[in-house]
């Protein structure tokens, strides 16, 4: 079989999400060929380069999520009003507009999608045109119908500037040519490493050539979406979420099967509206030797620590871990937090001031068998629903 992988931010970079498990992936299925059509983030995970790769991924192409490679043609009169009538549309569903009683929104949405997709195919020039005046336009536009939710109403040129900016880089694939049969319409299967941007060209090519889609998800993107910009204003948060949530649910809906790296994420991809009968649990995998050897015995562990062990960034919300915590210390109050993986976000402390002072530490480095054990341990969601022994923790007291 011959498989398209796709990935943003990830895979085959040195940096970026779900690397590893993209790595233990393409090398556990060595009897099949690998397309890797892989989304950069920035210029600075490109200079990094990519991890070595096995011999049966035939070809590597990437594309740019942080900058646009080229405009393409400028559209014409009739090419434009095409796009103001699909971006209309999408906008439109965005804000919460009334349409075609007869058209649920999801097809509306969907219609809009692969109409713009099929404009950048046939003409060209959608990239310019995504941030063009008109494309604000068009957004204001929508915001100020009737019937459009309040949120969106309230939207003043800044926020439909940074609305216009984030759709320009999610629909950044629309405008690639991935999509004929020398490109993604070659392989068996697309398999989206994540939802969200990276399902995007999976979409197309089910769309444009029928291959089928299978979408894997360890963080749902759009919980990561919620988590990372909390501070943005309710117009850009409201409609950047309906966005979002519209992609999930087309690639839940249009993917032959969705599988979830835990029950967390499982539980996020039914709510927006995957079946059951297409979702899969599959636990990601790791070797639990280490954990085995140091064991929980009370004679080797402390039975008042709490340990949580990941990478912390904004999608594993440490901000509700410490809010927990609080509640716990406030029943058990010799109990302490241990956080294993890096320096603390910059949102914890004045969280941690807010939820009452108590004994916390931070480490940057890997457990090893000669630093502190605890007997409970909370780990990242990547790992979630899976059973697994405490680890040694190493640590840093917090100032």
């Amino acid at each position: 079989m011959r498989i398209g992988l796709l990935t943003e931010g990830g895979y085959p970079y040195v940096s970026g999400d779900a690397r590893l498990w993209c790595d233990r992936l393409v090398r556990g299925l060595a009897q099949h060929e690998f397309d890797v059509y892989a989304l950069s983030r920035s210029e600075h995970q490109e200079d990094e380069g990519w991890i070595p790769l096995p011999s049966h991924v035939r070809r590597v192409r990437t594309a740019p999520l942080w900058m646009s490679e080229d405009d393409g043609p400028v559209l014409g009169r009739r090419a434009r009003r095409r796009f103001t009538e699909c971006f209309g549309e999408l906008a439109a569903v965005l804000c919460g507009v009334s349409g075609d009683e007869s058209t649920p929104e999801a097809d509306r949405f969907a219609n809009a999608l692969y109409g713009l997709a099929e404009l950048a195919r046939e003409e060209g020039g959608l990239a310019a045109a995504l941030r063009s005046e008109t494309a604000v336009r068009t957004l204001e536009r929508a915001c100020r119908a009737p019937g459009a939710h309040r949120a969106a109403r309230e939207a003043r040129v800044p926020d439909l500037l940074a609305v216009a900016a984030h759709l320009d880089r999610t629909l950044r694939p629309l405008s690639l040519d991935w999509y004929d049969d020398a490109g993604l319409g070659a392989v068996d299967l697309c398999h989206a490493a994540s939802g969200g941007t990276a399902a995007l060209p999976g979409l197309l090519a089910r769309h444009f050539t029928g291959v089928p889609l299978l979408v894997t998800e360890y963080g749902v993107r759009l919980r990561t979406h919620y988590l990372t910009a909390p501070d943005a204003p309710p117009a850009v948060r409201s409609l950047l979420a309906a966005f979002h949530n519209r992609l999930a649910a087309e690639a839940y809906e249009r993917a032959v099967v969705v599988t979830a790296g835990n029950r967390h994420a499982r539980r996020w991809q039914e709510r927006c509206g995957a079946g059951r009968e297409k979702l899969r649990t599959v636990y990601p995998g790791m070797d639990a030797r280490p954990f085995a050897e140091v064991g929980e015995s009370p004679e080797c562990a402390d039975p008042d620590t709490l340990v949580w062990v990941g990478r912390v960034e904004p999608a594993k919300d440490l901000v509700s871990l410490l809010h927990a915590f609080a509640e716990i210390r406030r029943r058990e109050p010799r109990t302490r937090l241990r956080i294993v993986g890096a320096p603390p976000v910059r949102r914890a402390r004045p969280i941690s001031v807010t939820a009452g002072r108590w004994p916390r530490s931070f480490s940057p480095t890997r457990p090893t068998a000669r630093t502190p054990r605890a007997t409970i341990r909370c780990r990242s969601r990547r790992s979630a629903g899976r059973n697994s022994r405490a680890a040694p923790t190493p640590t840093h007291q917090a100032p």
